[in-house]
């Protein structure tokens, strides 16, 4: 089922009967060649990367629930490529161009909008901060503009530019920014790989990872055991408990981190915005609904729910950013669990099991890595080589010291990142 304009227009006038499931739901086979724990957005395009790009299709992706019920429709939808240090600036320049074509190559819809992402500042020293990381950008050839006070106005007329204690002094603008429907995303990764002949297993818990004579030989999940050759942990904020399974303890801590929305409201937020200094970020969806988060409740859990002090913490920031948000109904909130690494940057490699692949510690980056990070991981796992790309990523920096990505500049305490 390929979608197109005219195949819209005939089910609209024929009452929507054509339409069939957008993939399959099999029972899971005894043996594959691949298996991937994690039914995500990571996960899912490793998969679909895997069979589009290099030809393997006897893969399974294992999901404890169902497609689109994790991290991946736990965000604040917000895609981007403003990264400062080399490591990361090339990867998500690499995704973000994977961003502009995805809606083509995968035939689907994911609302993918370049409304421009600004970042405000609110000192001398945060507008050369700003410069320099605008100076990286445009070097990885991504698109940076410095925006100074007047400018900032003239397009984002709302904002409290007077504050007495976080005056807006500017913003740098990163156009080709913006967002992408989380669930649509998942959906359409899911339905190109299941095309291309990849099982996804819904409700299948991995409960074990069997190893044998220091290989991978496949898995114990709640629907029986399932042999592989190879196996990617690919579980987001649940990694170090997949890990575990393998006798690996990660460097990563698990955090929650809430986003909200509100009620619908008239088009008024063109861009999406973040508020620094209040750790705050800011956009409309498509329905309307202002979407917003903010920090960490700083402390470690699995919990996809948060604390009511952060909820105070973020409607504090939003009212100080745009007092005319305060009087927006909110509708919902949620928390999504955060792989937070000691550098604040992603791990992509191989493990010292032979057959075992990791990624994880995406942090707050994991939405807006989606595409370049399934298509990195799915090359290192097909290839044994690590994409030029993401060639910094590895789980030995750690160990090492050297080849630590500090994009922040926090040092080593997972929760500032």
């Amino acid at each position: 089922m390929r979608f197109s304009g005219l195949r819209v227009l005939k089910e609209g006038l024929t009452g929507n009967k054509g339409w069939t499931p957008h993939w399959r739901d099999p029972e899971p086979k005894a043996e594959y060649d691949i298996l991937i724990i994690g039914g995500g957005g990571h996960g899912l395009s490793t998969a679909y990367y895997l069979a589009s790009e290099h030809g393997l299709t006897n893969i399974a992706v294992l999901e404890k629930g169902y497609i689109g019920g994790g991290n991946v429709g736990r965000n604040t939808t917000i895609v981007r490529a403003n990264y400062f240090l080399p490591g990361n600036s090339e990867f998500y320049s690499h995704s973000l161009k994977l961003w502009e074509g995805l809606e083509e190559d995968l035939n689907y819809n994911v609302m993918h909008s370049q409304r421009g992402v600004i970042n405000l500042f609110h000192s001398d020293g945060q507008r050369d901060e700003a410069a320099r990381r605008g100076n990286m950008m445009i070097s990885q050839g991504d698109d940076a503009i410095l925006l100074g006070r007047d400018d900032l106005r003239n397009m984002l007329p709302y904002l409290n530019y007077d504050s007495a204690r976080f005056p807006i002094y500017g913003g740098l603008y990163h156009p080709r920014g913006g967002t992408a429907r989380h669930d649509a995303v998942a959906w359409g990764y899911a339905r190109g790989a299941d095309q291309r002949g990849v099982d996804l297993i819904q409700n299948c818990e991995v409960t074990g990872i069997d190893i044998a004579n220091g290989a991978v030989t496949g898995v114990q999940t709640t629907r029986g055991p399932i042999r592989a050759k190879k196996v990617a942990m690919v579980a987001a904020g649940r990694s170090g408990q997949v890990a575990a399974m393998a006798g690996m303890r990660l460097p990563i801590e698990s955090h929650v981190l809430q986003a909200f929305v509100t009620e619908g409201l008239k088009p008024c937020i063109d861009h999406v915005v973040t508020f620094g200094m209040g750790h705050f970020y800011i956009s409309q969806s498509d329905k309307g609904g202002l979407v917003f988060g903010g920090d960490l409740d700083f402390y470690a859990s699995y919990a996809a729910r948060g604390n009511l002090p952060t909820v105070e913490h973020v409607m504090e920031a939003g009212v100080t950013l745009m007092p005319m948000i305060g009087k927006a109904k909110v509708l919902r909130s949620w928390g999504g669990i955060m792989d937070m690494s000691p550098d604040g940057s992603p791990i992509i490699d191989r493990t010292d099991t032979q057959g075992l692949y990791l990624n994880c510690g995406w942090n707050y980056g994991g939405f807006k890595a989606v595409p370049g990070s399934g298509n990195v991981f799915a090359h290192l796992i097909a290839t044994g080589n690590y994409h030029e790309n993401a060639t910094g990523f590895r789980l030995d920096r750690f160990r090492t010291g050297r080849g630590i990505i500090d994009e922040e500049g926090k040092g080593s305490q997972h929760n500032l990142h």
